[in-house]
């Protein structure tokens, strides 16, 4: 008899680690320009080699080219290019106020600015957004949002909505088609999923769009979000943000090693997309392309982002203690506000003076939001607290007697 060699399970490992620098070979990237575009009304198997595949526009001198490219529209570029700015200046501001104790926790998008922003330029009114805690873009991109409400949500004070019951960083904006954000990674794909077939179920002209991490992936609520909108073309547009990183574990251990997170949506017979993350002309054209087929009863579409996460996970974090530390400038798709920078003064439409006056005015704006919002109400080094009481209102319309009864043993 034949002796067999013994079993043994597979372990992923990422292609980088501390002292050594990563090789990024494993990421399958296209040429600019070089993806085919289908049509809107394509069918899910006809999207199958775009799996695999990445679409970029714009390429290594900052030209938009091949059938991605969007219609030239200078004025909306411009506005893109300022939110992204906006969103960053908005972010290392908040990372100080952390660190400063003003807010508890902060979540950054350093490195994704170009998805949340260009997506949010290609959806509608109505429309709802069922987002992760990094897609602050998504709420930044709008003009009628304005930062210091977002400001008020991350300190909890007088003015929060949420009354403090979230985690600072998951923001609650109905006016603004943002579904409150759920502190139990996956779900919130599928509760867009449901919205989406509720929308077509009232014969309203309103899409979903759900956001989830490259980690989250590995969760039941992905895959069963997968099979409801392919069995009832749900209007919703799946987005993967597949940033290398879920909190210190590479994207291999949720399955993107040997093939790619879009190849899912393949699989479950939804038209799906793998698009340069950081390219923010690729991220409008496939967001639009999404978004009508959504809203022409044409199903469901999942796009993965490929990005890099620049920063640490969260305020918690400490990236060094498991990649390079360098990562971030040998990331092959780039920063997504130098590339639309570059594209911009290639037009003539942009230029280093601008750039430089337009972030002095944006860091004007964050630092302006920030006191007024610490005019109404406490921070953490204020020693702000909330009233005892607080954490038994809003549960119930009328208070039942067993929590009457709790909340005067906890104030005695």
């Amino acid at each position: 008899m034949t002796s067999l060699e013994s079993l043994r399970l597979y372990v992923p490992e990422p292609t980088g680690r501390p002292g050594h620098e990563t090789d990024f070979s494993y990421l399958h990237l296209s040429p600019a320009g070089a993806v085919r575009k289908p049509a809107i009304d394509a069918t899910p198997v006809d999207t199958a080699d775009l799996a695999f595949t990445l679409v970029r526009v714009l390429d290594e001198d900052g030209r938009a080219v091949g059938p991605w490219a969007p219609e030239p529209d200078v004025p909306l570029l411009q506005r893109g290019l300022r939110a992204m700015m906006k969103t960053r200046a908005f972010d290392a501001k908040m990372l100080i106020a952390q660190r400063q104790k003003k807010i508890s926790f902060y979540i950054q998008c350093l490195g994704e600015e170009a998805i949340a922003t260009a997506h949010a330029f290609a959806i509608q009114p109505g429309d709802m957004c069922f987002p992760t805690y990094r897609q602050q873009g998504l709420l930044l991109a709008r003009e009628d949002i304005p930062m210091v409400e977002l400001i008020c949500q991350l300190m909890s004070n007088g003015r929060d909505p949420m009354r403090g019951r979230q985690l600072p960083v998951m923001y609650s904006y109905k006016r603004a088609g943002f579904f409150s954000i759920s502190g139990n990674l996956a779900t919130q794909f599928i509760q867009a999923v449901g919205w989406a077939m509720a929308s077509a179920i009232k014969g309203d002209t309103k899409i979903a769009s759900a956001w989830i991490g490259d980690g989250a992936t590995a969760e039941s609520d992905f895959h069963t979000a997968l099979t409801f909108a392919h069995v009832y073309r749900a209007p919703v547009i799946l987005n993967v943000v597949n940033n290398q990183w879920a909190i210190s574990t590479f994207q291999a251990i949720a399955g993107g090693e040997a093939t790619t997170f879009a190849a899912r949506g393949v699989g479950c017979g939804i038209a799906s997309l793998r698009v340069d993350g950081n390219d923010f002309l690729a991220v409008l054209a496939a967001s639009r392309w999404a978004a009508a087929r959504a809203r022409s009863n044409l199903g469901p579409t999942l796009i993965e982002w490929v990005t890099y996460r620049a920063g640490a996970h969260s305020t918690s974090d400490d990236p060094a203690r498991y990649r390079p530390a360098d990562d971030w400038q040998h990331f092959p798709l780039g920063d997504p506000i130098a590339r639309l920078k570059q594209h911009l003064v290639g037009l003539d439409a942009w230029s280093d003076d601008e750039h430089r006056r337009t972030q002095e005015q944006l860091e004007a704006e964050v630092a302006a939001a920030m006191k007024e919002a610490e005019s109404y109400g406490g921070t953490l080094i204020d020693g702000h607290v909330p009233p005892l009481e607080s954490m038994f209102e809003d549960v119930y319309k009328d208070m039942p007697p067993h929590l009457h009864e709790q909340m005067r043993q906890a104030q005695t």
